[in-house]
């Protein structure tokens, strides 16, 4: 894949689990809509490493990646979104980049409006919705 890598985390917390999910606060044409927080990953810089490091500047905490949610999706017209199922380990989430955030249980996904390319996301989450902590573990 030539064009970006986008990473995501579905950040897991509480029983019955709860994930995160993030409204973007811009650019103006994404404003309003939800996604899980994340962000491009860096030359040089490996996927997992990405998403500790998004998760640190757009939200304040620490997470451990544990294993993939899904399969790539591809965004756009060259880049791809690899989502990971995360362990909050320290901290706890300030929008700091995002409008609001919010934690979902599995009856709550589909009450906000996510962004088109999450879609996949989202079918994935409904699939593999963690009965507890340990269900992330890989």
């Amino acid at each position: 894949m030539s064009g970006p890598v986008i990473v995501a985390a579905a950040i897991v917390v509480g029983q019955p689990p709860r994930v995160l999910a993030a409204q973007r606060s811009y650019p103006p044409e994404l404003a309003g809509l939800w996604e899980l927080p994340g962000g491009k990953v860096h030359d040089g810089e490996s996927d997992v490493d990405a998403l500790v490091r998004e998760c640190r500047e757009e939200l304040g905490v620490a997470v451990r990646p544990m294993h993939r949610l899904g399969d790539d999706v591809v965004i756009g017209d060259h880049g791809v979104l690899r989502v990971w199922w995360a362990e909050l380990v320290d901290g706890e989430p300030v929008a700091l980049e995002h409008s609001e955030l919010r934690w979902l249980t599995p009856d709550e996904i589909d009450d906000i409006p996510w962004l088109p390319s999450d879609a996949p996301v989202v079918a994935a989450l409904h699939a593999t919705w963690p009965t507890g902590s340990s269900d992330i573990a890989g």
